[in-house]
């Protein structure tokens, strides 16, 4: 009764009462076997009950369990921060670890927003993200995501981040190709830069691979090297949310490093870098901002559980397992099994509209016409 009286609606089915889970099974009270088919939230990466990622925990709780980072330092947050350093390459030489991703997208945020009020640029404070989005559930992450859903919820209560259209080819113009439908989102984020004022435009954040919010759209490769150009143009920094995409779902560590001409300033990372093991999120940039920010005031902001010595020591098993069974090319090599069956079903089935992700991240959206693209009902 717990779970379903604080989630659930009246009169909805209660979830399943799970007991216990291993690999890519989860069995509930009844003995019921599940297959966890979206890592729940996307985040399970190597399969549940692993040995090895579970004993590094319970070799690190026995050995230091907490240590808070504003006041001490420990082995795991270095190893950890350097093991996520060399991964995502240059220029990514400084990690803040917080204890997820709502809060590492707000970690950077307040960043970004210290950094400028730091170089007298105090006026910088618009973010503008994409419609549909999704970046959080921490009120500031909610105000920036894209769900108008939320307006009756947020209005007056948070300062609304500025919204333009995300490039949804499969539901953009039809006449349109990918590219056209990219330039268009392209060009409404230099619209509202101009309109809003470079000087007042802190950041743009966006998801270099879909979530939930728009089913793992994966956007032309112009539509990437376009915004970096305007975001270099405007002095707009350049934040890429990899909460859900990173960690080697789509096939590459990041899933920006599936681009070429396009770096941004900041990657947020969570879900997948603990696999689920712990809560933990990071915060990726470059040593110049944070070093240059450190001289002028610090960064003042931190969390209880921020570096968590049991989280790193998870994470840190975690990427063993990704390295020694070379998850990450699995994860490439397989989704292109998986793209390419998707693709057929979608050729012969009457509801499939369409098929679209990269890695083992993809995406079926289901219509009720596919001449017209006419959605089922949501009730």
């Amino acid at each position: 009764m717990f779970q379903d009286a604080f989630f659930s609606r009246d009169g909805s089915a209660p979830v399943p009462l799970m007991i216990r889970a291993e690999g890519i099974w989860m069995f509930d009270e009844h003995a019921k076997a599940y297959i966890d088919g979206s890592s729940g939230p996307i985040a399970s990466n190597i399969g549940h009950a692993n040995e090895r990622v579970a004993h590094a925990m319970y070799q690190q709780a026995m050995t230091l369990d907490y240590a808070y980072p504003r006041v001490a330092r420990h082995a795991g947050n270095a190893a950890l921060t350097g093991r996520l350093c060399s991964l995502a390459g240059a220029p990514f030489e400084r990690v803040g670890l917080t204890s997820g991703g709502s809060e590492a997208m707000d970690l950077a945020l307040k960043f970004l927003r210290q950094y400028a009020v730091a170089k007298g640029l105090s006026s910088k404070r618009i973010l503008i993200s994409n419609m549909p989005s999704y970046h959080g559930a921490s009120i500031g992450t909610l105000a920036i995501s894209g769900d108008e859903s939320l307006e009756p919820f947020l209005s007056g209560f948070a300062v609304r981040g500025a919204k333009v259209p995300a490039p949804m080819t499969y539901r953009g113009e039809p006449d349109l190709s990918p590219e056209e439908i990219a330039e268009q989102s392209v060009a409404a984020l230099e619209y509202a830069i101009v309109n809003l004022g470079p000087e007042n435009v802190l950041a743009y954040v966006v998801e270099p691979v879909g979530g939930v919010a728009t089913g793992c759209l994966v956007p032309p490769s112009i539509y990437f090297r376009r915004i970096r150009e305007l975001c270099d143009r405007y002095g707009v920094f350049l934040v890429f949310d990899e909460i859900l995409c990173g960690a080697g779902r789509t096939g590459k560590f990041l899933a920006s490093h599936h681009l070429s001409g396009c770096i941004p300033d900041v990657i947020v990372m969570a879900k997948g870098i603990a696999a689920g093991y712990s809560p933990l999120g990071a915060v990726l940039l470059p040593a110049e901002p944070v070093d240059e920010l450190a001289k002028l005031t610090g960064f003042n902001f931190s969390h209880t559980y921020g570096a968590n010595p049991i989280s790193c020591a998870a994470a840190l098993a975690v990427l063993d397992e990704y390295e020694d069974r070379d998850l990450i090319t699995n994860a490439s090599q397989t989704g292109q099994h998986l793209g390419q069956t998707l693709r057929q079903l979608m050729n012969t089935s009457p509801i499939v509209g369409d098929v679209r992700g990269i890695g083992l991240l993809y995406a079926v959206e289901l219509v009720a016409d596919k001449e017209s693209k006419a959605q089922f009902p949501y009730d």
